[in-house]
């Protein structure tokens, strides 16, 4: 079990992908993504093995959750800046973790 406290020390916001690039340097195949989350945090990097279910096209404008508080993580030759969050399926593709209505970006999970 964990404290209320701990689960607010967690930042999980809202941002919309803005930018979507292949990123052939990875192990596994993923996305290197640009994602919006307002004046507040700002735009921030991040790597998402998601090209079993998404295509580039496809994620441009789609809003979604993730964590903006870890400290920025090498992979290979690019700097993520935020961990974009999925559960993958039964067939072991992620999905990604968004809203079902559009949000402000940079709101936090409450």
């Amino acid at each position: 079990m964990i404290s209320w406290e701990d689960f607010e020390s967690v930042e999980l916001r809202i941002g919309t992908i803005i930018e979507v690039n292949e990123f052939p340097e990875a192990r596994r195949p993923a996305y290197k993504l640009k994602v919006d989350f307002g004046p507040e945090v700002g735009v921030r990097k991040s790597s998402a093995q998601i090209t079993d279910l998404y295509d580039p096209e496809a994620l441009l404008g789609k809003q979604v959750l993730a964590v903006t508080n870890f400290p920025p993580k090498q992979i290979g030759p690019f700097m993520s800046e935020c961990l974009v969050t999925g559960i993958k399926n039964d067939e072991g593709a992620i999905t990604l973790v968004s809203t079902d209505h559009k949000v402000s970006n940079g709101q936090r999970l409450i």
